[in-house]
């Protein structure tokens, strides 16, 4: 389901575009500070609803401006043009809409628009901490099991309640009702969780290793407690522990996704580039997963496509996303360098202040 046309009004140094896109690849071409991960952030504010570079609204919004607007529209699978649209004001202000239904939520536009994103920052994904891939395996989780958003949201809320009565309980009974739900909820969501990475395990250890053949990579699922006790039992049992702690220490918040290359942790053998090659590897096999799964197509955000890649690694990357089929956005400095991913189908667009044509 790829965007068709894509609105940006007073983002960044972005004054006012609108631009028609091509299904497959699109191109963003110019120097630093041109606009053209611009373009990305507002597609990717457009399906998250926030900024992958800030989280300050203020600092997305053009200067001396009150507000920011991005609208896309998309064909469904049908070929329905359906549009969409999110408005962001200084004072944190957020509407959305959705085929001209004002009052819509975030989660909804995330169904709508899944989207990969692979940044200079990208990095993060596998020497970061836990959160970073509890995240990746969260958003496959969240748009194949319709339940995990609304339990997930539950869990945290019971969490910190807990982690609030933590600090008063004098026994463990003030908290076992409490415990009884968070323990159905947080075994429904490890379930979810291990089923989505048993199922995408293998293929994404075929990328990686098809991206890296000097490489053995393994990929396992940590839940976050320990495999054999059930998380009631983990809670009873450490409740003095958490309380001297004041804080829950185990459950799904806790939840990691174990990547070793050779046997060893990824970060302590991979280079700058080996590493960006497997997040590319991973993020293109959550998204063939996803249409494998649902149908759907996912829309991959590509920032500064040339940097921590020699020639035939970026080669690589270029021949598996064309074999997705999906629609693409690529920024680069230089046309050379995105020479191998660019066909009739492509479209080219020229970035400089702000200021977006098409080549």
């Amino acid at each position: 389901m790829p965007l068709n046309r894509l609105i940006i009004k007073q983002f960044r140094n972005i004054e006012a575009c609108d631009i028609e896109l091509s299904t497959g690849f699109n191109f963003l071409i110019g120097p630093n500070g041109s606009g053209k991960t611009s373009v990305l952030e507002a597609i990717y504010l457009l399906g998250h609803g926030r900024s992958f570079k800030s989280s300050l609204t203020g600092r997305i919004i053009t200067n001396e401006c009150d507000e920011l607007f991005v609208h896309g529209r998309f064909l469904n699978s049908d070929q329905f043009e359906l549009p969409i649209g999110i408005n962001k004001q200084r004072d944190g202000t957020t509407e959305v809409k959705i085929s001209g239904q004002s009052g819509q939520k975030l989660a909804q536009l995330a169904q709508i628009l899944p989207l990969q994103l692979i940044h200079t920052e990208g990095f993060e994904l596998l020497t970061d901490g836990p959160k970073h891939r509890r995240s990746f395996i969260d958003w496959g989780v969240f748009h194949t099991e319709p339940a995990f958003y609304d339990a997930w949201g539950r869990f945290k809320r019971l969490n910190k309640q807990r982690n609030a009565l933590l600090k008063t309980a004098t026994s463990y009974r003030e908290l076992s009702y409490w415990d009884q739900e968070m323990a159905r909820l947080a075994e429904n969501i490890n379930a979810w969780r291990q089923q989505y990475v048993d199922e995408l395990k293998n293929h994404a250890e075929q990328i990686c290793q098809a991206f890296l053949p000097e490489f053995d990579i393994k990929v396992n699922y940590y839940r976050g407690w320990e495999k054999s006790t059930p998380y009631q039992s983990i809670l009873e049992d450490n409740f003095v522990r958490d309380q001297a702690l004041g804080y829950t220490f185990s459950g799904p918040n806790k939840a990691d996704l174990k990547i070793k290359v050779n046997g060893t942790p990824v970060e302590d053998v991979l280079s700058r580039g080996q590493l960006k090659l497997m997040v590319c590897a991973l993020r293109v096999a959550q998204g063939q997963h996803l249409t494998q799964k649902t149908g759907k197509q996912c829309i991959y955000l590509i920032d500064d496509f040339a940097s921590e890649l020699d020639g035939q690694r970026r080669k690589r990357l270029a021949d598996c996303l064309k074999e997705t089929k999906a629609q693409v956005f690529v920024s680069s400095i230089t046309e050379s360098q995105i020479a191998d991913m660019h066909d009739n189908n492509g479209k080219m667009f020229h970035v400089e202040h702000g200021t977006i044509e098409q080549g």
